[in-house]
Formats: C-alpha cells, sequence, structure tokens
C-alpha cells in the first residue's frame, strides 16, 4: 500500500491506496493533483482569476456561464440552503470575511453593529438563479459566493472518481480533513478513521483517549467541522469562524466538533456546517427527520460530551 500527499486549496490532502505498478508513484501523484487543481482553480476566493472569483466580481445584473464543475458546487450548496431554511447559505461570504475569516487579515475585535448590516444585505442565497442549459448563474450584484464549506468534499469524491477510472478499487482519500474510503486495505480489514476530541492538534493524535469514535469507511464519507482552530477572543469570549447567516453572528452555542457520515464527501461537507449553526438541539431533529449519520461533540462543564444521531450510532455497529 502506498500513501501519496500534496497540498490544495490552502491544505493538504493523502491518498492511501494499493497502486497498478503500471506507472509510477510520481504519475499516480501527478494525475490525483490535477484533479484537485481543477477544483481550487475553479472554486478559490484566494485565487482572484477562479471562475468563482470572477462570478463574484461580476457587474450586477449579468448571468455568468461557469464550469461544469463549478456550477455542479454551486447548485448542490443553494440546494442545502434551500432545504435548511439558510441555515446553510453559502452567500454568507461578506459577514465570513467581515468577521475576519476570510482571504484578508484576521479580526482580534467583532465589527461594528453598521459594519454588520452593511455585509448583511450582500447574503442571500434566494438571490440568486441558476440556467442549467447554459450552466449560468445570474450575479445580482454584490453576491459574494463562499464554496470553502463544500468544495473540500466535492475534490475528494472526484479525487476518488479519478482512482476508480484508472483502476483502483480500494482507496482512502483526505483532504483537509475531510475523507472517503471505498474497499479494503490490502490485509482485507476496512479502512478505519478516529473522530478526534475538540482540541487536539492537527496531526498530532497520539493516544486513543484523544479520538471520540473509531469509524469505518467503505464507500462512504465524513467530514467533521470544529469550531477550535479558527477562532478569536475579546473579553472571555471566544467567536468562531461559524457565523449563522440567519443572525450575522458567530454560532452562539456550545459546539466543539460536528461530524457527518454520508454517501459521498460532497454530501457531508456542508452538513457539517448546517449542524454546527443548528446547533445539537435542532441539528439532531434535522439528522432525524433527514437520516443524518451525526456526531456532535460539546463542550462541557466537565468535559467533552458527545451526541449522537440514530443513524450514525447504526454506522458504528457496521
Amino acid at each position: 500500500m502506498q500513501t501519496l500527499q500534496g497540498e490544495t486549496m490552502g491544505t493538504t490532502w493523502c491518498v492511501r491506496a494499493v497502486l497498478p505498478a503500471e506507472l509510477s508513484l510520481q504519475s499516480w501523484r501527478a494525475g490525483i493533483q490535477a484533479t484537485l487543481d481543477l477544483v481550487d482553480g475553479q472554486m478559490s476566493t484566494y485565487k482572484p482569476h477562479s471562475a468563482l472569483s470572477c462570478f463574484n466580481a461580476a457587474h450586477a445584473g449579468s448571468w455568468q456561464a461557469l464550469p461544469a464543475e463549478c456550477f455542479e458546487v454551486i447548485a448542490h450548496a443553494l440546494n442545502v440552503a434551500r432545504h435548511s431554511g439558510g441555515a446553510y447559505d453559502p452567500t454568507v461570504g461578506p459577514l465570513v470575511n467581515l468577521w475576519g475569516f476570510g482571504p484578508g487579515a484576521p479580526r482580534r475585535e467583532p465589527p461594528s453593529e453598521e459594519a454588520i448590516a452593511v455585509a448583511r444585505e450582500r447574503v442571500g442565497w434566494w438571490k440568486l438563479k441558476l440556467d442549467a442549459a447554459t450552466r449560468s448563474v445570474y450575479q445580482p450584484g454584490g453576491i459574494y459566493l463562499d464554496l470553502s464549506s463544500v468544495a473540500k468534499g466535492y475534490g475528494v469524491d472526484q479525487v476518488g472518481r479519478y482512482l476508480d477510472s484508472v483502476g483502483v478499487g480500494a482507496w482512502l482519500v483526505e483532504v483537509g480533513g475531510e475523507l472517503k474510503g471505498q474497499g479494503k486495505k490490502p490485509d482485507g480489514a476496512p479502512w478505519r478513521i478516529g473522530v478526534e476530541r475538540p482540541g487536539a492538534a492537527v496531526g498530532a493524535v497520539e493516544r486513543m483517549d484523544q479520538l471520540s469514535q473509531v469509524v469505518t469507511l467503505s464507500g462512504r464519507a465524513i467530514a467533521t467541522s470544529g469550531d477550535y482552530r479558527r477562532q478569536f477572543a475579546v473579553g472571555g469570549r471566544s467567536f468562531s469562524h461559524h457565523i449563522d447567516p440567519r443572525t450575522a453572528q458567530p454560532v452562539p452555542h456550545f459546539v466543539g466538533s460536528v461530524s457527518v457520515m454520508a454517501r459521498d464527501a460532497i454530501q457531508a461537507d456542508p452538513m457539517g456546517t448546517l449542524m454546527t449553526v443548528l446547533g445539537p438541539v435542532h441539528g439532531l431533529a434535522y439528522a432525524r427527520e433527514h437520516e443524518l449519520s451525526v456526531l456532535f461533540i460539546l463542550h462541557g462543564k466537565n468535559g467533552p460530551e458527545e451526541r449522537l444521531s440514530p443513524a450514525f450510532a447504526e454506522a458504528l455497529r457496521s
């Protein structure tokens, strides 16, 4: 079994797989990197010439034709927004940027109410229109799409499809903490990954007691969304990078992290953001209604506390 690694979307990627010997590891790595570069090149808000950045900069009242991949991800994100009543909203970018969690400089104090009101005028998934026939999106003016909560998951799925297309039947793909597994390891064991407890350093989990749960991935994906790596504190209050589009404020509840399992990473990725915004009470109700596999880890008075949806509990037994 080989391990290939690289960088993409401001983070890292890793693929573990049994690769055929016909091509060199450099060729396999180049194919994976090209797949992810395509996604990043279209959907990055950090690249001024990406398809997404060009849409965000387009003048009011214009229709912007987009590459098929970018259009697919936008359509999926808007569908999640619609079904969540706007608790998830890919147009929340102006508020994310205002609070210091976008491409600009980080903040050390909350923005003013006036600045929040101005940014809020530019938010609203319902303002967008799609034309599937031409793969075009209508820019009403000032809308700033941010696909950071779904693009990594889409990238995971795309790498999986690439590996399948070249005859690799067993693989584990990870991009920035979003994972999907297919098949089994050479010894016949399933791919097993641990959900770390909030507070563990990236890549530094060394003991089982630093893990909340261990899940198997075969034909399914998992995405974890947390508040413990991107935040700032003022006056004893912490402000996380998860902004509730409905209130224009960072989420106020004590959610340490949310992990969501689904068939594809593009499904799991935005659900992690949605669950964090909804919080454990409304989030688990939504998860039960839609049969979602969700694990909440909360900041309890005596340490981390877990809340599992029935579907997640069932997945642990499979």
